[in-house]
């Protein structure tokens, strides 16, 4: 048997690695991490927990503005920038602190540095040499850059997160995820904002006719869609940023954001000379997470997959890999029904079958409710709240849901949980839920109608 230095090297310590170098590390195997950048990855550090932060009072005047409506309060507070970034700016440095710590107390190695694979048993890290009887990949994304005129002053999430004062002009590149979350807080702060989208509508992972409802209220606030277009330039001019597009549409601005997509990290790490594969889309990998080269394996959002690449999914696969190096499973990975949400105003969730698809195939059953309107106490009077239940004709299983409103990622974890276990009609019937939460309406409501 050879003896390596290590039983398990994680080349990247983001969330598709965290988990299971620590789980391998508390059981007693001689693990390493190596990270490039900060401990734990892009959402602890520049994505979900800074994002949710900086969110929580723009849900707070979101959820005021329903009540304004019936003269409940005068105005809408608004929200100081400046403020809220010195709030986040400590909470999320915190994790400098402690994270690498946590590792280490788990039993795991931590080596800051690019790691790169020398051979399948081997990763250089700034010149020395570390060899592991396994190799798990998890360099994550970074953001992107157009490679046009004036991409200089292009700049991405990351930046975005950290700035001292909102901008008074904003132009988005891409009508994704972090596009529309980050413009639906700077359109309720009175901002001028500009979302250019090469596609036909935004966020084309979630069920068209919610994501009409959110664009339509931004717009109501003065935000321009402008779709089918690409960016080609943009321009330093004596009063900010002249941003052009091909067909010819120009708009001045104080900031542009790019977020058209996140590419994998996964250059200059060796692959190709061990004949792994790797694409736009990332590292691919077989149904046990293997690379090419058995001994390596990929995580986390640096792998091509078709499931959403979120921090759930990451931490999902971390477990699953930290399992199998411990023999405690042998089967494929199988991931359960994924929920996910927009942090847009309102939110936007789904999980499972998706409500688009839902509609154009005859063997799906769609009950759509109604449920601010129906429970408007309990949606603190956001008349405009809607569920849609997907049922399976055939099983009469509750098999994807989608939900938009203030509330719609609590009840959409929620009904995952339904689909997941393959809940029977019979069996949701005999369960007694707290009242009036915010997830009991639904539930209620999913009872009466399956």
């Amino acid at each position: 048997m050879t003896n390596y230095d290590f039983y398990a090297i994680f080349v990247g310590c983001g969330h598709g690695c965290d988990l299971a170098a620590r789980i391998l590390g508390k059981a007693g195997k001689k693990v390493a991490a190596v990270e490039r950048d900060l401990w734990f990855g892009t959402c602890t550090n520049y994505g979900c927990n800074a994002k949710i932060m900086l969110d929580g009072p723009f849900e707070l005047t979101t959820a005021m503005e329903n009540y304004l409506k019936v003269g409940v309060f005068d105005k809408v507070p608004e929200i100081n920038w400046e403020k809220l970034m010195q709030y986040k700016i400590p909470f999320i440095d915190a994790y400098k602190a402690v994270a690498k710590p946590m590792m280490e107390q788990c039993g795991c190695t931590c080596i800051q540095g690019h790691g790169c694979l020398k051979d399948a048993h081997t990763v250089v890290v700034d010149g020395k040499e570390y060899t592991a009887e396994y190799i798990i990949l998890g360099p994550g994304q970074r953001d992107d850059k157009l490679d046009i005129p004036g991409k200089e002053y292009i700049c991405g999430s990351r930046d975005m997160l950290s700035l001292e004062k909102m901008p008074q002009r904003i132009v988005f590149i891409g009508g994704g995820i972090i596009s529309m979350e980050f413009a639906s807080m700077a359109i309720d702060m009175g901002r001028q904002v500009t979302v250019i989208d090469h596609g036909d509508h935004t966020l084309k992972a979630y069920p068209r006719e919610y994501v009409d409802e959110v664009v339509a209220r931004m717009e109501k606030k003065g935000a321009l869609f402008k779709y089918c277009e690409d960016v080609c330039a943009i321009e330093k001019t004596a009063t900010g940023l002249l941003v052009k597009t091909q067909k010819g549409f120009e708009v001045e601005a104080d900031y542009v954001l790019q977020a058209t997509g996140r590419p994998v990290n996964y250059e200059n790490m060796g692959l190709e000379a061990l004949g792994i594969e790797a694409g736009p889309r990332g590292i691919k990998v077989d149904d046990h997470m293997r690379t090419s080269v058995k001994n390596i394996f990929a995580t986390g959002d640096a792998v091509d997959k078709r499931i959403p690449k979120l921090t759930p999914t990451a931490f999902f696969e971390s477990q699953y890999i930290a399992d199998l190096l411990l023999g405690k499973t042998t089967d494929p990975i199988c991931y359960p029904a994924v929920p996910n949400l927009v942090f847009t105003f309102p939110r936007i969730a789904q999980v499972g079958i998706s409500l688009d698809e839902a509609r154009k195939d005859d063997k799906y059953r769609v009950a759509d409710v109604p449920y601010g309107q129906a429970f408007l106490f309990n949606t603190h009077n956001e008349a405009e709240a809607k569920i849609a239940f997907i049922f399976d004709k055939e099983s009469d299983l509750l098999v994807g849901a989608a939900a938009i409103g203030s509330d719609a990622g609590a009840w959409i974890d929620v009904l995952a949980l339904v689909i997941f276990n393959k809940m029977t009609r019979d069996q949701f019937a005999h369960y007694i839920y707290a009242f009036p939460t915010t997830t009991c309406g639904p539930l209620m409501m999913l009872g009466q109608i399956w």
